[in-house]
């Protein structure tokens, strides 16, 4: 055990990697995580835009923040379904019997989570500069964003491994996914929300997307950012600790 202890961090580099591995040599991953979000930027911006009324003359700069929690949203459904099928063949339980730490291998998909992601993150970026995006942020709004956005990659991996742990089928594991990827429609992150219907604009006025893309929004414009990013880091941070204890409860009890 002590010995376990001490390599953690070797363990945890092991896991990374083979983790990565998998990843780098699935092809589908690849296009539902970033191909996926570009063409529905491509869309949204292409063929909407012109008909949708946001107040702004670049839909790209207001369309980005959205976009990227949905690529992130598509990410993490993989980390449910990686850990299911780790979950399944036994693996999880072979590793157990080996001399390394076992946390390392949950937070080896997690890790994972947050470096795919911000690949993701960052081609999806790259690609709406070509497309016409422009940020006046500087360098201390930039790291702003990415703390976000990782709080958020973090929140929600933790919320799939509660699903890839405790799913009895392969599609129950990342089912999860699919209310997430929705929920940015049902926000600011396309449209305004005062040109939704009442009860449709008070659910989206008070969900953890629309606080989010805000934030985001205004840090990237260089616009005062208001309560937005304490009502995003509130929510990010609520659900990654209520989903990490979860996920622990489940994996100690599939480890026990």
């Amino acid at each position: 055990m002590e010995t376990a202890k001490k390599h953690f961090f070797s363990d945890l580099g092991v896991m990374l990697g083979r983790s990565m591995r998998h990843i780098s040599r699935s092809m589908d991953t690849i296009v539902t995580v970033c191909i996926t979000p570009i063409a529905m930027m491509l869309l949204f911006v292409y063929v909407f835009g012109g008909a949708i009324q946001t107040g702004t003359d670049n839909y790209v700069n207001y369309l980005l923040p959205g976009i990227l929690l949905i690529a992130i949203a598509s990410g993490v459904a993989y980390t449910s379904y990686r850990l299911f099928l780790d979950k399944e063949r036994g693996i999880i339980e072979r590793f157990h019997s080996m001399p390394i730490a076992r946390s390392a291998v949950l937070w080896g998909h997690v890790l994972t989570s947050l470096v795919s992601n911000a690949i993701s993150v960052i081609v999806i970026i790259l690609v709406a500069l070509i497309m016409g995006f422009r940020s006046s942020a500087g360098i201390l709004p930039w790291l702003a964003v990415t703390g976000i956005l990782m709080l958020f990659t973090l929140a929600l991996t933790w919320v799939a491994a509660i699903a890839g742990l405790s799913a009895k089928t392969v599609d129950g594991a990342s089912a999860f996914s699919y209310p997430i990827i929705f929920l940015p429609f049902i926000s600011s992150a396309f449209v305004p929300t005062n040109s939704m219907p009442t009860v449709v604009r008070v659910f989206a006025e008070n969900q953890p997307v629309t606080s989010i893309v805000e934030a985001i929004r205004a840090l990237l414009s260089g616009q005062p950012v208001g309560n937005d990013i304490w009502v995003a880091l509130a929510w990010c941070l609520g659900i990654l600790i209520v989903a990490y204890l979860f996920a622990m409860r489940a994996y100690k009890r599939k480890a026990a």
